[in-house]
């Protein structure tokens, strides 16, 4: 995997789009201490019930929160693009309540708590918008449980294509094509679908001339009958600035 820049610096643009922080708001985050992983596919970075003195950054690749039943069974609950920190409330909840993967080959940072907390406590902007991307990871939880408790198949396989879309493209990744590399395996397990229901949507979806999935990327063709076929509404995303208060 290639070198990264500043590895801050894609937590900076995201923070930057949501929350609009300044500019010595910005250098107070490039002074972060980061230590930079490179970690193979399927690698468990937490597991539920640890205790964790660490948040990760999200610099490449793909990640999964995750549970498991008593019989083995994996239900995803959140998937994570470059720019998430996954586990932001183990600053006030330490110990895991869920586990945390990759699904592709990736490149974490991980910062300290201490460091974290320090910058928290000395600016209260910085505070206020890495709270406020707990909060959306909330928004997110409960409008996946709206997709999965009510929508057909069809449309919740679409609502999880329009949102990762959207939220690549908030860190500068929404150009065709899109990295997607979820297995359908993978899709699944977070929309309580079996392998089959979700090859039959993604090729409903193709024919209906909305997108194609090639080789782990994703072309949008019509992005507004994508959004309609999904019931997608991006407000839970909060990536409007005018949404700000």
């Amino acid at each position: 995997m290639p070198n990264s820049p500043d590895p801050i610096e894609i937590l900076i643009r995201r923070l930057q789009r949501s929350a609009g922080l300044e500019t010595s708001e910005l250098a107070e985050l490039r002074n972060l201490p980061v230590d930079v992983h490179d970690v193979a596919k399927n690698e468990t970075l937490a597991h539920e019930g640890e205790r964790v003195e660490q948040c990760i950054l999200l610099l490449e690749g793909f990640l999964i929160r995750f549970q498991h039943t008593r019989d083995g069974k994996r239900q995803i609950l959140s998937f994570y693009v470059p720019g998430d920190i996954p586990d932001l409330q183990t600053l006030h909840l330490p110990t895991m309540d869920h586990s945390l993967a990759t699904i592709t080959p990736a490149r974490i940072g991980r910062i300290p708590h201490k460091a974290m907390r320090e910058l928290c406590h000395r600016n209260r902007r910085v505070a206020d918008a890495l709270w406020r991307e707990t909060l959306i990871d909330a928004a997110v939880a409960r409008t996946w449980v709206r997709c999965v408790g009510r929508l057909t198949a069809h449309a919740r396989v679409a609502h999880m294509l329009c949102e990762l879309h959207a939220r690549l493209d908030a860190v500068g990744l929404g150009e065709d094509p899109v990295p997607m590399p979820i297995t359908q395996a993978d899709f699944g397990d977070a929309m309580g679908l079996s392998v089959v229901q979700i090859n039959r949507t993604l090729r409903d979806l193709r024919e209906e001339g909305l997108i194609t999935l090639h080789r782990r990327e994703m072309i949008v063709h019509d992005l507004p009958r994508l959004h309609h076929a999904a019931e997608f509404d991006p407000l839970y995303l909060h990536l409007d600035t005018r949404q700000r208060r």
